[in-house]
């Protein structure tokens, strides 16, 4: 049977933070616009900032559905499944904010991710999300699968860039700066990147 949780802490928070891969779901508020599904990875790109908040650090793609799809509703869920030890999947279902390069909150956010060079992944975002119900379930058709590496494909293609190239891939992409649907996404031209202090 599942449990709903008043908070991100013990063994939830524990369960969480050792998986390698999350999963993040977004819709826009039109019936018919394009439910979006995204997967998550990379070692340190994730955080839990208290017993009910979360972040994330938003990396280049070729798109941009989950930032627009917050920046319209706010509304995210976010699954962890174990494929490894006991079955479980974990949802946190919330309100989230893109917090942008520029945005004076941006430089604090990042020191909570001391793990993982940014500047390799062209950081866009912080995706922050503030729970609203967290609940699990029992994952017993979730399979076995082991964690071997994470790929280090994304770091090569965009560790070579500049803010300046960062910003012209971005604005040659056509669903960065507004969404599949039409709504708005990454706000462009891209704002200088933060360095740590």
């Amino acid at each position: 049977m599942g449990k709903v949780y008043e908070r991100i802490d013990g063994r939830l928070r524990a369960f969480i933070e050792e998986q390698k891969i999350f999963f993040t779901a977004t819709a826009p508020l039109a019936g018919d616009g394009t439910v979006n599904l995204s997967p998550k990875g990379l070692t340190g790109s994730f955080a839990v900032l208290d017993e009910l908040t979360v972040a994330y650090l938003d990396f280049a793609g070729s798109n941009a559905e989950t930032i627009a799809h917050l920046r319209e509703n706010g509304r995210i869920t976010l699954m962890w499944c174990a494929f490894t030890g006991p079955p479980n999947i974990v949802r946190v279902h919330g309100r989230g904010e893109p917090v942008f390069r520029d945005d004076p909150r941006f430089p604090g956010l990042l020191e909570r991710f001391p793990d993982i060079d940014v500047a390799a992944h062209g950081l866009r975002a912080i995706v922050v999300v503030t729970a609203e119900l967290i609940r699990d379930t029992c994952g017993f058709a979730v399979p076995f699968m082991d964690y071997r590496e994470d790929r280090t494909l994304h770091g090569d293609r965009f560790r070579r860039e500049t803010d300046d190239t960062l910003g012209a891939y971005f604005e040659k992409k056509e669903h960065v700066a507004s969404s599949i649907d039409g709504l708005p996404g990454l706000p462009l031209p891209l704002p200088p990147g933060t360095t740590r202090s």
